[in-house]
């Protein structure tokens, strides 16, 4: 049963195409499946849809803001900076080990639309630098402005690179051995240097 409402089908349509895209990928994933699985008119998806692009941005601006809200009660409280950045790893752990985990839909969005003028890769663009700016953020509690976006970089790189060793089938080390050099990282960017 679709909602009735256009904003509850235009969600409708987000959700089915979030499921579908995460598993079989974007390009993989046709309208037509789209429109099937939503149970929609094709002109209801063109209507809040012109384009799969469109749709696509869409469904990666919704996971973005997903994964924002969800940081944001995990930030919530008086908790020392160190802690902060924990819970971003945990998160990621908890994810890891979710049985809808199929790795990180912005890194196979940027897999399949590597133009860097495409409002996929921006949409991407967006998501990534807004999880290293709240790292930044969280950072600059302890640490220079320039030395917090140097370490907040590095430590998306090692969520990065422990996101694509679990979709591998490692993410128990990986988030254990990314969790234990962000430590490290941060602990020696604060020592005057």
């Amino acid at each position: 049963m679709t909602p009735s409402s256009a904003s509850g089908k235009r969600q409708h349509v987000v959700d089915t195409a979030y499921a579908l895209f995460k598993r079989a990928g974007f390009h993989a994933t046709g309208i037509d499946r789209i429109i099937a699985e939503a149970d929609v008119a094709k002109m209801t998806m063109y209507r809040h849809f012109p384009s799969k692009d469109e749709l696509i941005v869409e469904v990666l601006d919704y996971r973005a803001m997903r994964f924002d809200r969800q940081l944001d009660r995990l930030a919530q409280g008086d908790v020392p900076p160190e802690q902060k950045i924990g819970k971003i790893f945990d998160w990621h752990a908890r994810w890891f080990r979710s049985p809808d985990f199929h790795g990180c839909l912005f890194a196979h969005a940027l897999a399949e639309f590597g133009d860097p003028g495409h409002p996929i890769f921006e949409a991407v663009v967006r998501q990534k630098n807004g999880l290293k700016r709240r790292m930044q953020s969280i950072l600059e509690e302890m640490m220079p402005h320039g030395r917090a976006e140097s370490v907040a970089a590095t430590l998306l790189m090692l969520i990065e690179g422990a996101t694509l060793l679990a979709q591998m089938g490692q993410a128990e080390a990986a988030i254990r051995d990314a969790r234990k050099a962000a430590i490290g990282i941060v602990a020696a960017s604060r020592r005057p240097q």
